[in-house]
């Protein structure tokens, strides 16, 4: 998929004080008002309060986010409706998105106070994403899809109850409206959807049966003489595509092998949806080995072709930012979240600057700090500039592996080694060495790092093993390595914390050495200077340091999704990526969360979501493409080195 810079929308106002979108000359709502509006096209042309009555879930698509008067006014009919469905989740494109203060604005009078607020406090950043926001204890969850809408119909990875249709006059924004943008909700809507508009435009009619629905007139809102309902009745259900959602018809429990950042991560995600989780580890505690590091980084990462790579970083780290900020404030763990500065020698100040550009990335998430203002930033004498990662920082990954599986409600079993899982009657069951039952469920998750392929049965990639050693050394010995932020480049450097200065990590491939090396410590010692500037004198004697292992993968994503029934084989060489005509492996309910390498903590919450979706069968957060490439059995993901 190919992303595009997003443009925050331009919002005037008309005479009468009803927002106005200068790029297409037309009205966010009428002038009767947004919400009475939503009530009687948005809500009764799809038959809500009702239809979402007594169900587990409900899912929506809107086209048209504007100012998201229809997912407030949604979202305050569910909460009044004593019969409402467990969840509701509300997916809603927009490719200009209004900017905070505009949405501020906007909702200054609002007739749901509350809502608003809550919209406006977890407002993302205008970036191309889809971007994940919970409400209500995780009872609401609003997906937002920023970009255009013909390019994101196609990248969805849903199945919508109910849709909503609101792009500006069909006559005003013809691409919202075009045949082919409404022949993709057929793909999308799930058995018996229904669609509204306030549009009784004849190519919007005509699309909607194209894409599979039976359309109707209904009496239009505020003096509109008609208005457009539909329901879908193909005359043919095609297969669900590639990476389509299935509704697990099971209880919602699952077993995660492995307490690390990716096991703790899927609990907490799958909690989201209302599932509950056993969660075994070797272990006495979450968290003991790799996870068990001091400190760690997370941020975003920046290319000028804004692919897969790029972009599933970038999401996931807006998510990492968004879920630990307030467990910071909280002080449920240690780190901050207060910007990170990795630095790039590579290129000079005007090439980052126009390399941003091309993109046009807020500078809310990143911007290139030249090296005086780089040097002055971080307080040390840098040998570069570098890129600054607004959102990145840095934290403690037990206190994240704690907090995660504290918020998810699972139950935890230390010193829980799984020898064997076996599908018995629908449900996998767990064996210890002894043979003893550990757990069984209908749905499995292994998120043991290199061990999951011994429990997959040798059907998943191998997984490399690279060592990594951090160092520690007390303030007073760290002279001018003391960073205010942290700092990454060739190794890292975290700012002090509980008097030590941390910093690393070496990097070796199979090496199963366990023991703290002298020669491990000189060598981050040696980065660590060649990033302040400044020579570092320190006894081996006060220095500390930890080992452990980082699972990665030949193409440093992580995998994520089902497990095959086929051991992977190396694809020929040059041939493309295919599309994955698959939901489930054969024997079902068996997933892998691995190979985060050295960005578990960036990783943990997007990834997580990622893997919950696919599970329970709900919206995705994640692009079909970045499925594609984070599936277990992508071409590309066997690894290449041991």
């Amino acid at each position: 998929m190919k992303t595009q810079p997003i443009v925050p929308a331009s919002i005037e106002r008309t005479p009468e004080g009803v927002p106005y979108a200068r790029e297409f000359g037309d009205v966010y709502h009428a002038s009767a008002g947004a919400h009475a509006q939503a009530q009687h096209v948005f809500l009764g042309g799809n038959g809500l309060p009702g239809r979402w009555s007594g169900r587990d879930r409900f899912t929506i698509l809107e086209t048209g986010f504007g100012l998201g008067n229809n997912f407030l006014a949604t979202w305050k009919a569910w909460r009044a409706d004593p019969n409402r469905s467990e969840r509701l989740y509300f997916v809603s494109i927009e490719k200009h998105p209004p900017r905070l203060d505009d949405l501020r604005q906007a909702h200054a009078l609002s007739p749901t106070p509350d809502l608003a607020a809550a919209l406006i406090e977890q407002w993302p950043l205008l970036t191309p994403n889809l971007h994940g926001l919970a409400f209500d204890d995780a009872r609401v969850h609003l997906l937002l899809a920023f970009g255009d809408v013909a390019d994101l119909l196609a990248q969805l990875r849903l199945e919508a109850d109910a849709f909503f249709l609101d792009g500006f006059a069909p006559a005003r924004n013809p691409d919202m409206w075009a045949p082919r943008t409404l022949e993709r909700l057929g793909r999308l809507a799930a058995p018996g959807a229904t669609a509204a508009t306030w549009s009784a435009a004849r190519v919007v009619r005509d699309g909607l049966r194209a894409a599979g629905f039976e359309v109707q007139e209904a009496p239009g809102f505020a003096g509109k003489r008609d208005m457009t309902v539909a329901r879908h009745a193909p005359r043919y259900r095609p297969a669900a595509p590639p990476g389509g959602v299935l509704t697990p018809a099971c209880e919602r429990e699952a077993v995660i092998v492995g307490a690390g950042l990716a096991g703790s991560a899927a609990a907490w995600a799958l909690a989201q949806h209302g599932w509950r989780s056993v969660v075994l580890d070797a272990g006495a505690r979450p968290a003991e080995r790799t996870s068990g590091n001091a400190a760690g980084l997370f941020h975003g990462v920046f290319h000028t072709d804004d692919g897969p790579h790029a972009r599933a970083h970038r999401a996931a780290a807006l998510q990492a930012q968004r879920q630990i900020a307030p467990w910071l404030a909280e002080a449920r763990m240690e780190g901050a979240c207060d910007g990170l500065l990795r630095l790039d020698a590579r290129i000079g100040d005007d090439e980052a600057r126009a390399a941003l550009s091309t993109q046009g990335l807020p500078p809310e998430f990143l911007h290139w700090l030249p090296r005086d203002e780089a040097r002055e930033r971080s307080g040390m004498q840098l040998p570069s500039g570098g890129w600054w990662y607004e959102s990145g920082g840095w934290v403690a990954p037990a206190d994240y592996c704690r907090a995660l599986i504290e918020t998810s409600g699972c139950s935890f079993k230390g010193e829980a080694r799984v020898e064997r899982i076996e599908r018995i009657d629908g449900r996998w069951h767990l064996f210890d060495a002894q043979g003893l039952t550990l757990a069984c469920a209908p749905v499995v998750v292994l998120a043991n790092a290199h061990d999951a392929r011994r429990l997959s049965g040798d059907t998943l990639p191998a997984l490399g093993s690279v060592r990594g050693q951090i160092t520690g050394l007390p303030v007073a010995r760290a002279g001018g390595a003391i960073a205010r932020v942290p700092v990454s480049g060739a190794g890292y450097v975290l700012p002090p914390h509980e008097g030590v200065v941390w910093c690393g990590s070496t990097s070796d491939h199979a090496d199963a050495d366990g023991t703290l090396r002298a020669a491990d410590h000189a060598r981050n010692l040696a980065q660590l200077q060649r990033l302040c500037g400044t020579p570092i004198d320190v006894a081996s004697s006060d220095l500390q340091g930890r080992v452990g292992w980082r699972a990665v993968t030949r193409d440093r994503l992580p995998l994520i999704g089902a497990v095959g029934r086929e051991p992977p084989s190396e694809p020929a060489r040059g041939a493309a990526l295919q599309r994955l005509p698959r939901q489930r492996d054969a024997q079902g309910g068996l997933y892998v969360y691995a190979g985060l390498g050295s960005r578990g903590i960036t990783w943990a919450a997007w990834g997580a979501q990622v893997l919950a979706a696919w599970i329970a069968g709900v919206p995705s957060i994640a692009e079909l493409d970045l499925h594609q490439a984070l599936d277990p059995l992508r071409p590309s993901a066997p690894a290449s080195r041991a």
